[in-house]
């Protein structure tokens, strides 16, 4: 029988954003769990937390939205605003918070409220969260190993939100992988704010490449060929020898790069304070890479229609993409953000000039990523993390995933006991509906 106080003690996560927010998230649940909460349905939480974002003025609007939905449902449910927007925004949200029973909690960490559980005292941004996870809600858990950044690009609001870079110590990163390991977990992503900096607040400042030799040397004599490591966005001045020494030695990173590139016209990315790399130097280190991953996936972030981008500029980043082995893009239109220096930019580009530079960056991705998906075919098997499996009206039980170059791929019939979390191989047959279809014979690392 469910009584009063623990309805009281109920509560749901909406989370928004970035992978580093849903680490967060789940960081939340487990300590709210661990004090005796329950976990149940939005409808019926007496908490519901949002976890937010305002990296775009379109993720602010989706959290509009989602927290007016959820007080029509649950009007006697607590509603937090956690994150980013709450951080940054909280003019700009207090409409909501006019709304009864609407808070908003600037740090993740920081609850602040007598009605729901902290999971310890408010630090200086200056500190690394006191956060941790042994559990994921997804297939591939994200552990963060670095937040905040010091870097400061024109057009970005995170570190408003976030503070300067600090690191997580890597005993403590080890022991969290080895966590998730235990917990039956076999990919593992390696996440943070701006990995880049990862280490320099750290004794003997360690940077991305040594915590990952590290983490190779430490996992790799269990794990090696049973479980994986992937890297989350880069930045590409990270990208060079050590970088390059690190990847051909690693017997547990997937074969797979995303790059925060958000332009390769020289003088835009000085505009955007990104002048530390330039796209010849990118282009060199990926041909390097191709004599050590002779097939990897090659992912890009990319910012069209910042200020002053010319159609002259638009061309060099399309002339450069052309160049690289890129499979996949994340391509996003130029969004004002209050408080950054770009946003009071002479020469702001129009709506429609930013939409039809995103459709055609777009369009290319696609053309990539289709012909990669092909080329895989040729490979003898992939190696998948199971996400999702189930019946689907008038088809059979179906078991997909993430292959090691983060292609989503299915297979043709259900594979025995291969289930959620698995890292379960198979021969690739066909492409269709924007996967790789995998035989039905499979083997289990």
């Amino acid at each position: 029988m469910i009584t009063d106080m623990d309805q009281r003690r109920t509560f749901a996560i909406r989370t928004l954003g970035c992978k580093i927010n849903q680490y967060e998230s789940q960081a939340l649940r487990e300590a709210w769990l661990a004090r005796g909460w329950s976990e149940v349905d939005m409808r019926r939480a007496r908490v519901v937390l949002f976890n937010s974002c305002a990296v775009t003025a379109d993720a602010v609007r989706t959290l509009r939205g989602q927290v007016r939905q959820v007080h029509r449902v649950n009007q006697e449910a607590e509603i937090v605003i956690t994150g980013c927007a709450a951080q940054v925004l909280s003019a700009e949200l207090a409409d909501l918070v006019d709304m009864a029973r609407v808070v908003l909690v600037d740090q993740p960490r920081k609850a602040g409220l007598a009605s729901y559980p902290d999971i310890g005292p408010a630090l200086p941004k200056s500190a690394f969260p006191p956060l941790c996870i042994s559990d994921f809600k997804r297939a591939r858990p994200v552990l963060k190993i670095q937040d905040g950044c010091s870097h400061g690009c024109t057009y970005c609001i995170v570190p408003q939100g976030r503070g300067p870079s600090r690191s997580r110590p890597m005993a403590d990163i080890l022991a969290e992988a080895r966590r998730l390991l235990a917990s039956g977990f076999r990919e593992i992503i390696l996440g943070g704010i701006n990995l880049r900096h990862f280490g320099r607040d750290l004794p003997d400042a360690p940077d991305l490449w040594d915590l990952l030799a590290f983490l190779d040397s430490e996992l790799a004599p269990k794990w090696a060929g049973r479980a994986r490591l992937r890297l989350s966005s880069l930045d590409p001045a990270q990208l060079g020898g050590k970088a390059l020494d690190t990847l051909a030695a690693s017997r547990l990173v997937c074969p797979h790069l995303h790059l925060s590139l958000q332009s390769l016209s020289p003088e835009i990315l000085r505009s955007m304070g990104r002048g530390h790399y330039a796209p010849e130097e990118i282009e060199g280190f990926l041909r390097e890479l191709e004599k050590v991953w002779p097939t990897f996936a090659l992912g890009a972030d990319l910012l069209v229609g910042f200020p002053g981008e010319t159609d002259g500029h638009f061309e060099q980043t399309v002339t450069a993409l052309d160049r690289l082995p890129l499979t996949y893009a994340h391509v996003f239109p130029y969004s004002k953000r209050p408080g950054t220096r770009a946003a009071n930019m002479a020469n702001q580009v129009s709506t429609r000039e930013k939409k039809e530079r995103v459709g055609q960056l777009r369009a290319l991705a696609d053309k990539r990523k289709a012909a990669f998906m092909r080329h895989l075919l040729t490979r003898e098997k992939l190696a998948v993390i199971m996400e999702k499996s189930g019946e689907k009206p008038g088809r059979r039980a179906e078991l997909s995933g993430v292959s090691e170059f983060y292609v989503e791929c299915s297979f043709a019939s259900p594979p025995g006991q291969a289930g959620f979390k698995a890292l379960a191989c198979g021969r690739p047959l066909a492409v269709a509906d924007g996967r790789v279809i995998l035989a039905p014979s499979i083997e289990h690392p």
